[in-house]
């Protein structure tokens, strides 16, 4: 065969390299080599010589025949490889679309990534689009990350799916790859007898009783905010400021002085709050578990916070065995733990320092993100709703004054109906957790056609459901939650901002009264104006939904003086 003829210049040989290698001053020459085209041994002949030129201008004369060696043993396995890799995207490829069947989906995903990229772009975008093909069938599916998924957008099959919490169906995770982020221990992993006596053991932190002290400790915490609220918003100038991250803080140091109160230093809470918004952070990024992600992170980051709610735990065990009176939701929980070991003489499951721990973790993710996201579309929904607004400020003015310089009892919370409706109002209208993965433990019929795989993340949507049944269901109503209406009885399957079945909220009374004050104390001693810009009100994902633009407002204070509030 005629072979055609190239010049390549390269460096000279061995001999020379090792000449510059060691006197770092004589030039190198060039050669000319002639290879064939088509010829594969020359092509492995430039290939060869081209990483020796390489290899002997950085490393020794050793290291480069092994690594020569190495690249003329791998370069003819290369088109295998290369078919393998093919073969391995191929068959992927087909295992999504055999589980796919004919549900609405794509039908052509990236390898491995799937549709990784577009869900952490554009979060909304992305849901909105499964919510629209789950019409239909009222599911869909998707693949992301190695992981088939499906998307309930039926309220019914949602239910179906919140009921079946158990070993041969589902599995609740919080997160996609939720169990590796926070923790073996859990409620949320939990399911059966174990989770029943979990449950009956923090029942004693949901007492009236309990409650009346968290409220106490909140409104204390919420006015604090609110005046330095008031303050940023006046040095600003005139220019709007965001609530959001303003928000956050507010809502970690409520829940670390409700959970946890007088056994976490100022030191410790500075500390948390960092961690705390390390695992934010690495919520919304790519699950890769690599020094410098933020995912990496974020996992570092919760074992630090459950190492000092483990020693809170230790803490409280002790106050409580001494007979202190309980001040925070743990000192509720361990005076119930203390009591039953002292009398039975045994330590109850799940009551180990690092499983409390763990648990106070679990409830400050569930109270932290999830009211963030409800006083941001709080301010916001009044903000657009003056009508709203000025019905809760009537109500709140005839049960509660500032200037009286006392806290806001249970009684007079019990009396703000119409507020109370407003804060229902805004969890259905803006469920904070719009999905809620679970994962498929076995192979489950979810209708009459369709099976689930073993191993898929499914999605029930809390959102979809909260625009279904209701009256009118798109527009912002809180009459709908009246006397008269209730419409939370009625379409009470549609309302699923706190769950249901097995692993319902157990934490949802806490939730409602932290909102209803909030909207209490904030339209009474504030004014307000929200900086309305085109798509302000868009929903962005972080990891619960907010505002797009944070929630920005100017602020004033609105009562002739702040109230003097305190504990005693």
């Amino acid at each position: 065969m005629h072979e055609s003829k190239r010049k390549i210049s390269m460096p000279s040989t061995a001999h020379n390299f090792r000449g510059y290698w060691g006197q770092k001053k004589k030039k190198m020459t060039n050669f000319d080599i002639e290879i064939s085209t088509p010829s594969p041994r020359s092509a492995l002949t430039i290939h060869s010589l081209y990483l020796n030129s390489f290899c002997h201008s950085q490393f020794p004369l050793h290291a480069q025949k092994k690594m020569v060696a190495c690249f003329s043993f791998l370069f003819p396995l290369a088109p295998f490889f290369v078919t393998l890799l093919f073969l391995i995207l191929f068959l992927e490829q087909i295992s999504y679309l055999r589980k796919k069947r004919n549900v609405p989906g794509p039908n052509i995903v990236l390898p491995f990534l799937g549709n990784a990229i577009s869900l952490v772009a554009k979060p909304t975008r992305f849901w909105e689009v499964q919510a629209d093909l789950a019409t239909s069938l009222g599911f869909s599916v998707n693949y992301i990350i190695g992981r088939f998924i499906v998307f309930i957008r039926s309220t019914e099959l949602s239910h179906y799916i919140f009921v079946n919490v158990r070993p041969d169906a589902f599995l609740l995770v919080g997160h996609p790859f939720g169990k590796k982020l926070f923790g073996e221990h859990n409620m949320i992993y939990m399911f059966g007898q174990d989770h029943k006596d979990l449950r009956r053991q923090i029942a004693p932190n949901f007492t009236p009783r309990a409650l009346s002290t968290y409220t106490a400790l909140q409104q204390i915490i919420i006015l604090q905010h609110l005046k330095s609220w008031e303050r940023l918003s006046s040095e600003s100038r005139g220019k709007p400021i965001s609530l959001r991250l303003l928000a956050r803080d507010m809502n970690l140091e409520t829940s670390q002085t409700v959970f946890v109160g007088r056994y976490l230093s100022r030191e410790a809470r500075d500390k948390f709050r960092d961690d705390y918004n390390l695992f934010n952070t690495g919520l919304m990024k790519l699950p890769f578990d690599l020094p410098g992600f933020a995912f990496r992170n974020a996992r570092l980051a919760v074992e630090r916070l459950i190492e000092t709610l483990s020693d809170c735990a230790t803490q409280c065990k002790k106050r409580m065995s001494e007979g202190d009176e309980p001040s925070c939701l743990i000192d509720f929980w361990m005076q119930e733990t203390v009591r039953e070991i002292a009398e039975s003489k045994t330590v109850p499951p799940h009551s180990s320092d690092v499983e409390i721990g763990s648990y106070l973790f679990d409830f400050l993710f569930a109270a932290q993100d999830a009211s963030t996201s409800s006083l941001l579309w709080t301010v916001t929904l009044l903000d657009s709703h003056p009508d709203v607004l000025l019905r809760v400020r009537e109500e709140v003015s005839r049960i509660w004054s500032p200037e009286s310089d006392t806290l806001i009892s249970a009684e007079q919370l019990r009396e703000m109906k119409y507020t109370q409706a407003v804060a229902r109002e805004v969890i259905r209208y803006r469920p904070p957790a719009t999905l809620v993965p679970h994962i498929a433990m076995k192979d489950f019929p979810l209708t009459e056609s369709y099976t689930i795989p073993k191993g898929t993340i499914v999605f029930p949507s809390v959102y979809e459901s909260s625009f279904q049944g209701f009256t009118e269901a798109d527009r912002f109503e809180p009459e709908r939650f009246s006397e008269d209406r209730q419409e939370e009885v009625i379409f009470k399957r549609n309302y699923l901002a706190f769950g249901a079945g097995p692993h319902q909220c157990v934490g949802q009374r806490y939730a409602l009264n932290h909102l209803v004050l909030f909207i209490a104390m904030f339209v009474t001693v504030l004014d307000f104006k929200r900086h309305r810009t085109e798509g302000c009100d868009e929903i962005m994902y972080c990891p619960t939904i907010c505002p797009k633009d944070g929630c920005r407002v100017s602020l004033s204070r609105r009562c002739s003086r702040y109230p003097n509030l305190s504990l005693n």
